[in-house]
């Protein structure tokens, strides 16, 4: 396994080992099952494996959750060598935002500017579109690897791709979950034992919607007041919980096509976010509704 820091030095081991396609997945290190997950795929599907490791400055809106975004690369390199990396790109800042650096890529609509980009504000998104860019450009892969966790993060960068013409097809695999049902995330750690059995009610009540859904309910206001009972006997205040059209993000009033629930809740001083997508309904003679949301 190959450690880069550099674009120069990451191109120059990508032309030495290109052979067959190349998969990439891009974090924020502090790597935890769920990015195994993803690398297994992509070791799976690919001949070369490219892992980044990059604290991206731009995407935080607050200072204190950058400041306190855990560091663990040698951990990491581990964790990477054995899933079978073979090539990791670690940069620092001055590498990914040189001095002079002043252009941004912005994706516009509601994918970006409702759910986290309100909550989080204009620059999050920005700032995860414009790192998103420059490392697919920096290594070029054939595929990228990302987790259903981050639903919205999907959907912006699946709209900068297409925008821009980005040649790398967008892989999406399952969140990944620990056994008591929480998605995983760095920021679990963070959390007390209390507050992490607190944090259960957020697991639940997307199963909540998601049995709701099977019973035949397609009314979204019935649905989301099933998921807000479920928070709220837990004493789990969300910053959102929203069924919208998991492509575009605008609201959906009756379930038809899929429909995306996501929440976002503090939990102690520690934030989450977590969603499920519900199935169309189906309609007569077994035949999913295919139209939109």
């Amino acid at each position: 396994m190959m450690v880069v820091r550099t674009v120069a030095d990451l191109r120059a081991a990508l032309r030495d080992r290109r052979g067959g396609s190349v998969g990439f997945v891009p974090t924020m290190g502090a790597l935890h099952e769920g990015h195994v997950s993803l690398l297994r795929a992509a070791r799976a599907e690919n001949g070369t494996l490219v892992l980044s490791i990059f604290v991206n400055p731009t995407q935080f809106d607050e200072q204190s959750d950058l400041a306190a975004y855990p560091r663990t690369e040698e951990a990491d390199l581990g964790i990477a060598d054995d899933a079978g990396v073979d090539v990791v790109f670690a940069p620092g800042g001055d590498e990914v935002y040189p001095a002079g650096f002043s252009t941004m890529v912005s994706v516009t609509g509601p994918v970006a500017e409702t759910l986290e980009g309100a909550q989080r504000g204009r620059a999050h998104f920005d700032g995860v579109a414009t790192v998103v860019t420059k490392l697919l450009l920096s290594v070029l892969p054939d595929a990228a690897y990302f987790g259903a966790k981050d639903a919205q993060q999907v959907a912006v960068i699946r709209r900068l791709v297409a925008d821009l013409s980005i040649p790398v097809r967008v892989v999406v695999c399952p969140t990944s979950r620990d056994d008591d049902g929480l998605a995983r995330s760095s920021r679990n750690a963070r959390l007390t034992p209390e507050e992490r059995s607190r944090a259960l009610a957020i697991p639940r009540a997307l199963s909540a919607v998601t049995d709701a859904a099977a019973a035949g309910v397609t009314d979204t206001e019935a649905l989301r007041a099933d998921a807000a009972a479920v928070l709220s006997d837990a004493g789990v205040e969300p910053e959102y919980l929203a069924l919208v059209d998991p492509v575009s993000f605008e609201p959906v009033a009756a379930r038809r096509g899929p429909v995306l629930v996501a929440i976002a809740a503090r939990v102690g001083r520690t934030r989450l976010i977590d969603n499920v997508v519900l199935e169309p309904v189906r309609e007569p003679f077994g035949t999913p509704y295919e139209g939109g949301a």
